[in-house]
């Protein structure tokens, strides 16, 4: 089994057990409910059930010590690829996810309304990681970096896509469209137009894959809605966030002013630190961070999501806010405020324990630019609805 449950038996003379899973001495930081401080916490039956200065160990049936560590709600990946088998990005979720801290992920569009069904059946449902996902407005999915799923517009079925996302929307939230010039050519305002005639009609949110795209990207942007996502917001290739002179673009101020989000999903192909450093310096900061993990950046440069999140502090931002950019503003721009992405009592019982280290750390972007950071995020333990994770 892929979880370790908490020993229930009480010794002679124990007091009754309560808990099943206590979490003493870490840092906990938790921004939805201003947390950032030494303090316990305590799971119960799946969920949270206290956070306090200090509880008592006799009331847990294990004890998890964190003393050093930092203890946040459990991480959530915006961007993933996990239909391991079926395409040429595909990778395996519980040893990409929760093996490295990750409780819920976001597969972005990795499959169709043709195959959805087998993304269900044969990788969502098994997974221990909590899985959900976006359908790709292409009825193909994504299947090879050397097939474009949308260079036939035709492939674009809206009505096909959301009637499968509504079929499916326990796990589906919204639909995703990969707009590049090698995927869709010449047709990613189409692409938009049919993915956001999905979207609309399965109540979800879009997601747009940019960078090198024919349309420029603050065009393309300015089609979308409150709540939708631009993934690949620091990327480095033609048609970007920045002017000419280094400068966030005004129609991406505009859009993000109106509630569109700005997601990282670094990837192989779509971070770079001088767009970043650029950006942040003008005071565009994004509104998610996710890895954009798959087959062909998983041993580098991505490696794993708190990875990408050692990166933003090495760009300036708090280990606060980076917290928040993938716990609480993810649960946002998912619809699942209140239940992920919090230690809120009763909210599921998922929580990421993470060591900051010091010293001297190499790392590179999509571009092959590397820092020398001084800080990093290391993966020390995963615990989802209330059992810590023990891989195989």
């Amino acid at each position: 089994m892929p979880y370790a449950p908490a020993d229930s038996n009480n010794s002679k003379g124990r007091t009754p057990i309560k808990y099943d899973l206590l979490i003493k001495k870490g840092h906990v930081i938790d921004p939805s409910q201003n947390i950032d401080r030494v303090m316990d916490v305590v799971l119960a039956g799946g969920k949270v059930a206290a956070i306090a200065d200090s509880l008592p160990e006799a009331d847990a049936a294990e004890l998890l010590d964190a003393d050093g560590m930092i203890v946040t709600p459990g991480l959530i990946d915006l961007h993933v690829h996990n239909f391991w088998g079926a395409n040429e990005y595909g990778i395996e979720p519980d040893a990409t996810n929760l093996a490295k801290g990750v409780t819920t992920a976001l597969d972005a569009g990795s499959s169709g309304a043709t195959n959805f069904a087998a993304f269900r059946r044969f990788i969502m449902e098994p997974a221990s990681t909590r899985l959900l996902a976006l359908i790709n407005i292409s009825i193909l999915g994504l299947i090879s970096k050397d097939i474009g799923e949308l260079t036939d517009l035709d492939l674009a079925d809206a009505e096909a896509a959301a009637r499968v996302a509504k079929d499916n929307r326990d796990l589906v939230l919204g639909i995703k469209a990969r707009l590049s010039e090698p995927i869709a050519r010449g047709n990613d305002v189409g692409a938009v137009k049919r993915a956001l005639e999905a979207a609309e009609a399965m109540d979800g949110f879009l997601m747009i894959h940019v960078g090198n795209t024919v349309t420029p990207m603050e065009e393309l942007v300015s089609m979308l809605r409150p709540g939708d996502v631009v993934t690949h917001a620091y990327h480095g290739a033609k048609h970007g966030i920045l002017d000419d002179a280094g400068k966030v673009i005004a129609g991406m101020w505009e859009a993000q002013k109106r509630g569109v989000i700005f997601d990282i999903g670094h990837g192989a192909g779509s971070f770079s630190f001088r767009v970043a450093e650029r950006a942040l310096a003008d005071g565009f900061y994004p509104g998610n961070i996710s890895s954009d993990l798959h087959a062909y950046n998983v041993n580098g440069p991505v490696y794993d999501h708190v990875t990408i999140l050692s990166r933003f502090l090495h760009l300036g931002l708090s280990l606060y806010d980076t917290i928040r950019l993938t716990t609480q503003a993810t649960a946002d721009v998912m619809g699942l405020t209140g239940k992920l992405g919090t230690l809120t009592p009763g909210a599921e019982g998922d929580v990421s324990v993470l060591k900051l280290e010091e010293g001297r750390f190499d790392l590179t972007d999509s571009y092959g630019t590397t820092v020398n950071a001084d800080h990093r995020l290391t993966h020390v333990a995963t615990v989802k609805a209330g059992h810590r994770y023990h891989s195989h």
